[in-house]
């Protein structure tokens, strides 16, 4: 239509990527109380400033557009940073659970092709394990010393990044639908899956945040869970940018420092599964602690139990809550059930969120009409770009133009939405996903073993808990500490199971196929005999 300079003109002032948000709001409010992390608070004009001065350190080492960098580390001032100064450069930010060992992390840096890693000094060492067995050498190495200790060598401090060097925003011109973010989901595969997510994926997921989400500019939220998580991060922090709300990070989501942070910051808003919720009712100090401020609450990962749906509104009356619900290729949400459904619709996931379509289908792609069981789908601007390299996975996943789930639901003749189990075998548990597979594939590896089942099983705390049903080989005599000895070397804490039963055969229909819900059920109360 025009020539190139016109189009690319245009092209620059209709521009809305991740990495214009926060210089649009430092804009908007440059004097606004942007972060605050330990004794550091930060404007959105000096979070701005920083974040280019990041972007332009990254460049200086090297990276640019479309290269990918991998990031390390718990919630700090730091992970802030490097999400929008990798946007701001067109860097593929690949954010990495702190939780999973060195062959973990080697697996996601090869198959991201990851040019360098950002990691917290205290899991240095465990990045240094996984760049040798991924067999990296060079490269990007920042370290971010959130204990003091000095850089360890081949590595180089973060922190000069963002203090100094150009104040300006670097030139680059970052698409909306060019990969901003690589995060990976555990499936029923042994190996995780990299999700990439653009600027319309998540953008667009930030709107229905906002809208359905009742967010806005004059929040003070506590971010306690890990922003390695979409959930945290673009859900609850990145959208706080986006309106010019102010975020109070925490390393951790330990119940002390959050009810301590909540009185101390006057925090309005707060999101946290219900195994933390659960863990701040039941603190010592709950009660002696001034709450008054905390007007919204959030909970996602599983469903809240009535009984505790019943008590937060009991203990926190002036608290409005709401359930997301939603995968990591939906940038992650999906549905919402709001602070009015609550009660009436407990265990629900609510209704597609503004920006979502949402059904369920049979195993041929037909709608299934309301009380009949179904795949949940979605269509939706939300949803990723598919997954890394893997052409196969992906055509699988949005056949028929919609994003398959794999979780399986029912949903009701007014539209909200139950979700009754997991097509792919997906045990959430505190929070933190797990692949049935993956820990099945690591029990394999124990000498002895003729059958293994992993499932997930109702749990007071972890709404879920890991557990493993293991048949021996004839002959051969295993125990559940040698089971819990071999995971304990293979996989990360949270994959390992917590309960492990050894039994002489495992049920099975007449095609062989394990029937995982027969043992749900007969092993419903090992967390309750415990």
């Amino acid at each position: 239509m025009y020539s190139p300079e016109t189009s690319s003109m245009v092209a620059r002032a209709r521009r809305h990527s991740l990495g214009d948000l926060l210089h649009r709001t430092a804009r908007r409010d440059p004097g606004k109380l942007a972060v605050v992390f330990g004794d550091l608070r930060v404007t959105y004009a000096e979070f701005d400033r920083a974040v280019n001065r990041a972007a332009h350190a990254l460049a200086d080492r090297g990276l640019a557009k479309g290269d990918r960098l991998a990031l390390l580390s718990h919630n700090c001032w730091q992970f802030a940073v490097l999400a929008f100064a990798t946007a701001r450069l067109g860097v593929v930010l690949v954010p990495v659970n702190f939780m999973l060992n060195a062959d973990e992390i080697a697996y996601i840096l090869r198959h991201s092709g990851a040019s360098g890693i950002v990691a917290e000094d205290a899991l240095a060492p465990t990045a240094d394990k996984a760049l040798a067995a991924a067999g990296i050498s060079g490269g990007v190495r920042g370290w971010i010393g959130l204990s003091g200790a000095a850089p360890a060598p081949g590595w180089e401090d973060v922190d000069p990044w963002w203090r100094e060097g150009p104040a300006e925003a670097p030139d680059v011109h970052v698409g909306d639908d060019d990969p901003l973010r690589l995060m990976y989901t555990s499936g029923t595969e042994s190996r995780p899956k990299g999700v990439m997510l653009s600027s319309r994926s998540l953008i667009s997921q930030y709107v229905s945040c906002v809208v359905d989400g009742g967010m806005s500019g004059d929040d003070i939220e506590v971010h306690a869970l890990p922003m390695y998580h979409c959930a945290q991060l673009d859900c609850f922090f990145s959208v706080d940018v986006y309106l010019g709300a102010t975020s109070v990070i925490l390393p951790a989501p330990d119940p002390a420092a959050l009810l301590a942070t909540i009185e101390r910051e006057r925090v309005t808003k707060l999101f946290c599964p219900p195994t933390v919720w659960i863990s701040l009712l039941r603190h010592p100090a709950f009660d002696g602690t001034d709450l008054s401020s905390l007007r919204k609450g959030y909970y996602g990962a599983s469903p809240m139990p009535v009984e505790v749906l019943r008590e937060l509104q009991r203990r926190l009356p002036d608290v409005r809550l709401w359930n997301f619900y939603g995968q990591t290729e939906m940038s992650p949400l999906a549905t919402i059930l709001r602070p009015d459904e609550q009660l009436a619709k407990a265990g629900s996931a609510g209704r597609a969120a503004i920006n979502v379509e949402t059904m369920l289908v049979d195993d041929d792609g037909n709608p299934v009409p309301a009380g009949q069981i179904g795949e949940i789908v979605h269509r939706s601007p939300h949803a990723a770009l598919g997954y890394y390299n893997d052409e196969d996975k992906t055509a699988e996943a949005f056949r028929d133009g919609w994003f398959h789930s794999g979780d399986l639901g029912v949903m009701d003749a007014d539209g909200y939405l139950t979700v009754v189990d997991r097509k792919k075998d997906m045990i959430k548990t505190g929070g933190e996903n797990v692949a049935s597979r993956e820990v099945e594939e690591a029990i394999y590896e124990l000498e002895g073993v003729a059958e293994v089942a992993v499932f997930g099983i109702s749990h007071p705390h972890w709404i879920e808990a890991v557990t493993a049903v293991v048949v021996p080989k004839p002959g051969v005599t295993l125990t559940e500490d040698d089971v819990h000895a071999h995971t304990r070397e293979r996989l990360a804490g949270f994959k390992r199971p917590k309960y492990v039963v050894i039994a002489d055969s495992l049920p099975k229909n007449p095609s062989g196929k394990i029937l995982k819900r027969e043992l749900r059920t007969r092993h419903a109360d090992l967390a309750e005999e415990s």
